[in-house]
């Protein structure tokens, strides 16, 4: 926000610098930047009056103007702005006055035409980005006056940063009272008489849902002068704001808005229905709104509206079928509090950001809605004319009191300094907090209607200490009690699979949540897409449902800086929609590319495969099980389900070739990704039995069928129940001439022991007939000859 020093010092009488005060509010907890309004100052320009404009012999788009400077002459200048006529009061730039930036005005003969100095816009003088011709000042000025006086130019802007607590300091109001606790000094507020009432128009209004709208408060103006101007004090004071002028009834509402704090609309009143409500929205109802912009207002958000249809989306914007017209002499004043519940969100999820919407999401105080519309009334009624009606409220205007309790002892805890108690009466009383001991070391505080934000102990005591000053806060060493965190063995820690990557070689890499949805429909085809309403880009507007979709781009990014061996790991969350739910899950994803092993002279290189990435998997996670299975991103034939009991976990395999084209990548990465809920339980260790009797070995080359999985062998070889089976390993597979026709030879090596004696061949014959019965019923295996 940005709001006029001399405007501000109209409320408080601040001693210091603009700089000082600056650094005032941001050690209380405001942030805030003191800028001059003009970087440089200006030379030679005055106030001055068209006298004459005609148009110039040799082009259309520029008139020949006769300027009086108030200097008995008169000055002609040849001028391209559109608005310049007859009668209009502008910034003149006589020869030899210097503008900001350095321009320095003289004479020039412009198409043949002899110009004497330059008519100015508001964006030559530095004083706005931009304009669409010259600065209109007002009428009430005299010519010759040097425009630094005339505009008040020596002024300095303050631009604020606000904490979302912090509703109750976005106004000249708020400021005012913000500095006079910080300097400990009173402030002013400019005199608000009510308005009489001249005149029997009215109109009902009511409200459905009092606790989103605790007071609605309006009142009709009638027998406005259309034609009436906004005055240049006000213009400016907007201007500053950075709000350009809209016309006087909404350049008054404005005003008030930034003044007191208070949103108000315009409505024209005779564009109206009897009554006006506030209400939720209902189905099938639609709103145009004042930017052009047509919604379909769900049942959840606020409305006004009278009894034909919508007129505004309440706190946020209002609809383009009631607005104000250069015609309207009867106009509505809306003055309402809605609750920050009842607007939190609405602007957003319509892509709206308009002032209105961002005070009420902070809290407006429930109390200053009738002083509001009295301010608005008047300064309406001064400039244009009109009798007002009588003020109708619906709702209540004198909010609920809020007291919240301080301890002395609980103050000094959390501050680290001893307050003494008339320290903090007088810290509080400054704020508008109302502070009474109830007993020594206790207070009981009455909060004001416009601090919503101060509901706990804690608050007060923020209070306190930010006015006493963080800055006489001494730091020292502060002794905390810590509970230490009791780690399970039945659990996997998060930092405990990093560390076993990162000792395997892999980066851990940090990526958005938010993705390209191009590349997430290519990883998840088949995913519905979580849309966000205010994307930080386009190419970040959707949730991730996969990792990978961080992973791939980090693997594009290093590969342009000639990496040669990547392997990255990530846990994160990822999104997916069911059953209209978004639902969040914690998973493990993983990419390996390029060289196998590090570049050396004691193996012959090569690319990383689907082992691999399984081999640090097993490795560091182990008691897993792997199964062959088919995903729209992976490759078909190199993908496997990765499972654990049976109940599936998630995913491996190499990139599709098409989407190894699409990110014009050398070769394809493994990737993994795995629940983690599924993978972070874990057996307790335990110490395996050690036999002093040896081990006997058997080999089997068996005949199974092409696509029986080697992990099934091995399964089903244990599940027979052989005695003394110590352990099951494949070391050979063969697929060839002498075999069947879709059959394939698996070797096992079976490892029998016992802890109490030296098996025989006979006891290892048997077990290994046992186990050949078992996988010949269960599998069809044959034992080849």
């Amino acid at each position: 926000m940005k709001i006029s020093l001399n405007w501000l010092r109209e409320w408080v009488d601040l001693p210091d610098h603009a700089h000082d005060i600056a650094h005032r509010l941001t050690m209380a907890g405001i942030e805030c930047e003191a800028v001059p309004l003009l970087a440089e100052p200006l030379h030679g320009v005055v106030v001055g009056r068209i006298v004459e404009a005609v148009q110039h012999p040799d082009a259309d788009r520029l008139r020949v103007c006769r300027v009086d400077a108030g200097d008995g002459g008169s000055h002609q200048i040849v001028c391209g702005a559109s608005n310049a006529r007859a009668g209009l009061l502008a910034p003149l730039a006589l020869p030899g006055a210097v503008l900001p930036g350095g321009m320095k005005i003289g004479r020039a003969r412009l198409r043949g035409v002899e110009s004497g100095g330059m008519l100015c816009s508001a964006k030559e003088l530095s004083l706005s980005e931009q304009s669409d011709g010259l600065f209109e000042l007002d009428a009430s000025l005299e010519p010759g006056q040097p425009i630094e006086s005339a505009l008040q130019l020596d002024d300095w802007i303050l631009e604020l940063e606000f904490t979302p607590n912090r509703g109750d300091a976005l106004s000249v109001l708020g400021l005012a009272r913000e500095l006079a606790a910080i300097y400990g000094i009173g402030y002013t507020r400019p005199a608000i008489e009510p308005v009489e009432s001249g005149s029997e128009a009215s109109i009902s209004v009511e409200i459905e849902d009092i606790q989103a709208c605790p007071c609605y408060a309006g009142r009709i103006i009638e027998e406005i002068d259309p034609n009436a101007q906004t005055p240049q004090w006000m213009r400016e004071r907007l201007r500053r704001t950075g709000v350009r002028s809209l016309g006087l009834l909404v350049d008054v509402t404005n005003y008030v808005l930034f003044e007191l704090g208070q949103p108000m609309h315009a409505f024209d009143a005779d564009r109206l229905a009897a009554p006006v409500s506030v209400r939720r929205g209902r189905s099938g109802e639609k709103l145009s709104l004042l930017n052009g912009q047509t919604i379909e207002p769900k049942s959840s958000e606020l409305l006004i509206a009278d009894a034909k249809a919508p007129l505004a989306l309440a706190g946020v914007m209002g609809g383009g079928d009631s607005e104000v017209s250069e015609s309207t002499t009867r106009v509505f004043l809306e003055s309402a509090c809605f609750t920050p519940a009842a607007v939190a969100g609405t602007g957003r999820r319509h892509k709206l950001h308009t002032d209105a919407a961002y005070r009420y999401e902070r809290g407006v105080d429930p109390a200053l809605q009738r002083l509001a519309l009295e301010r608005a009334s008047r300064l309406i009624i001064e400039v244009a004319g009109g009798r007002a009606g009588a003020v109708v409220v619906a709702g209540s205007e004198a909010p609920g009191l809020r007291r919240v309790s301080l301890r002395q002892s609980r103050l000094e805890m959390i501050s680290g300094v001893e307050i003494d108690a008339a320290t903090v009466e007088s810290s509080l009383g400054r704020l508008g907090i109302e502070a009474r001991q109830s007993e020594p070391g206790l207070w009981n505080a009455q909060i004001p209607s416009w601090r919503y934000d101060l509901e706990i102990e804690a608050d007060l005591i923020e209070e306190v200490a930010r006015l006493y000053g963080y800055d006489r806060i001494e730091a020292r060493p502060y002794a905390a009690e810590l509970m230490p965190i009791a780690s399970t063995d039945t659990r996997r820690s998060e930092s405990g699979v990093k560390h076993a990557l990162a000792a395997r070689g892999y980066h851990e890499a940090v990526s958005y949540s938010f993705v390209d949805p191009a590349v997430q429909s290519l990883l998840a085809p088949m995913g519905a897409e979580i849309e966000l309403d205010n994307p930080i880009a386009e190419t970040m507007s959707v949730m991730r449902t996969t990792l990978w979709s961080g992973l791939l781009p980090a693997l594009q990014y290093n590969l342009q800086r000639q990496a040669r061996r990547v392997r990255l790991f990530e846990i994160g969350a990822r999104y997916e929609l069911r059953d209209g739910e978004i639902v969040e899950t914690q998973s493990l994803s993983g990419l390996i590319w390029g060289e196998a092993l590090p570049e050396q002279w004691g193996s012959p290189g090569r690319l990383v495969d689907f082992f691999d990435a399984k081999g640090d998997i097993d490795a560091v996670l182990g008691e897993l099980e792997w199964e062959r299975d088919e995903h729209a991103a992976l490759h078909p034939g190199q993908t496997a389900r990765v499972l654990r009991g049976g109940h599936p976990l998630g995913w491996m395999g190499s990139l599709h070739p098409r989407l190894v084209a699409h990110f014009d990548l050398p070769s394809a990465p493994i990737l993994f990704e795995l629940d983690w809920a599924g993978i972070s339980p874990r057996a307790l260790p335990n110490r395996p039995k050690m036999s002093e009797y040896p081990s006997s070995r058997r080999d089997l080359a068996l005949s199974v069928r092409t696509d029986l999985p080697s992990a099934r062998l091995v399964a089903e070889a244990r599940a027979a129940g052989a005695a003394a089976l110590e352990a099951v390993k494949v070391f050979d597979v063969y697929v060839g001439p002498g075999l069947p026709e879709g059959c394939k030879s698996v070797a096992l090596s079976l490892i029998f022991q016992d802890y109490s004696r030296t098996l025989t061949e006979h006891d290892v014959d048997e077990s290994v007939a046992l186990i050949v019965s078992h996988l010949g019923r269960i599998l069809g295996a044959s034992v080849r000859g």
